[in-house]
């Protein structure tokens, strides 16, 4: 991490005034100094010194009063740094998700948030996220005559790939991706819908039932906030309020709901917002999107890369999984849409989802009683396994 990048945090104490002389009352005092949040651009990780797509927010750099600079650094899942040393050392805290770190010659360690690392001066190693999981970590770097870094080889495919040796008897058998959705997973699309379709009553239950299943408050507050933009704001507020009663009801019986966690990855701002936005839009379409509408209205895909894919999807308290089971729901259970119910069908499958898990959605809006929205989810999802290659 180059030091130009980071901004400047400075907290130095000044000298107790009471006792100064009138002399040192002209001197200069050092004065506290804040940066505040997203003041500083982002900056993508270079291709020379990592493996897929890695986002840096400088924090502070090293100075004469504190040699050590420090970053967060996001790695999307399957990234990862270089091989490197660090002349003076380094500590990482990591903020969210899960990540992998290794040192020369060592087993891979999977780490998680909390988990702070220490890394000597001079002590081979390399960290990422792991591959099915984005990271972010605190970096605070020290450095000798100015320099923080020593860059080596690439981390290859099989060595990332790697992982600690486990006793025979202990290793696990490979598991083919799950074809069911779990009890919370199961408690979003229904969520989803009866949001989509203002139907108060039934969010009340539905809500009820994802809390009792284990989704945070978060995470619901999440999946309410991310549909104003498919099911519109009015339909987002009043339902957020009704999330609101049905956290307090539950208080008042006694009931202690799992708080989750706010969003901890720092959001970019500017141009490279509008970066980190089209590139989740193109992942989660699978190719860029683009076409007669938006070349017609340019600043509709404008808005939907830097807030939708930017500013929503990049708030890590809520995985894509998730994102995706509430998108196909709520626009399942909002007639004339189809086009982007099938779109948003292919896009499930592409963050992880299965054919099997997506059967059961249609199931379960048919079971809630939306026999019309089960009939629209169950036919784009056929068309779009008519459309998968092979």
């Amino acid at each position: 991490m180059k030091n130009t990048l980071f901004g400047i945090v400075v907290c130095a104490a000044a000298p107790f005034a009471g006792a100064a002389g009138a002399d040192s009352l002209s001197e200069p005092r050092a004065t506290q100094q804040i940066s505040r949040a997203g003041s500083q651009a982002s900056v993508a990780g270079s291709e020379d010194y990592f493996t897929g797509r890695v986002r840096v927010d400088p924090l502070f750099p090293a100075t004469g009063e504190s040699n050590a600079s420090g970053a967060y650094v996001t790695f999307e899942p399957g990234a990862r740094s270089a091989w490197h040393t660090h002349p003076a050392g380094q500590r990482l805290v990591v903020m969210s998700g899960i990540g992998l770190t290794q040192e020369w010659g060592k087993p891979v360690q999977e780490i998680h948030p909390g988990d702070v690392i220490i890394c000597p001066p001079g002590v081979k190693h390399w960290h990422g996220a792991a591959p099915a999981s984005s990271m972010t970590h605190l970096a605070v770097t020290g450095s000798v005559e100015g320099k923080s870094v020593q860059w080596l080889e690439k981390v290859t495919d099989a060595q990332y790939g790697a992982r600690s040796p486990v006793e025979p008897q202990t290793l696990p058998v490979a598991q083919p991706a799950s074809e069911t959705l779990s009890a919370r997973q199961q408690s979003i699309p229904l969520i989803a819908a009866a949001m989509a379709t203002s139907n108060i009553p039934r969010l009340n239950i539905a809500l009820n039932q994802g809390l009792d299943a284990g989704l945070t408050v978060s995470e619901a507050k999440e999946v309410l906030v991310q549909l104003y933009a498919y099911s519109g704001f009015p339909r987002s507020l009043n339902a957020l309020g009704e999330l609101m009663k049905v956290v307090a009801a539950r208080q008042h019986r006694g009931v202690q709901d799992d708080p989750g966690r706010e969003p901890a990855r720092v959001i970019p701002v500017g141009d490279e917002l509008l970066s980190v936005g089209k590139a989740n839009q193109t992942r989660i379409a699978g190719a860029p999107v683009q076409g007669p509408l938006f070349d017609f209205v340019p600043v509709i895909n404008q808005y939907l890369q830097a807030h939708l894919f930017g500013d929503i999807f990049e708030r890590d308290n809520l995985d894509w999984q998730s994102r995706e089971l509430a998108t196909v729901a709520a626009l399942a259970a909002t007639p004339g849409v189809e086009s982007q119910l099938r779109s948003h069908m292919a896009a499930s499958l592409r963050v992880g989802l299965t054919v099997g898990q997506l059967r059961q959605l249609t199931r379960l809006l048919a079971d809630q009683g939306d026999a019309d929205a089960a009939k629209r989810a169950a036919e784009a999802l056929d068309a779009t396994q008519a459309n998968q290659p092979g």
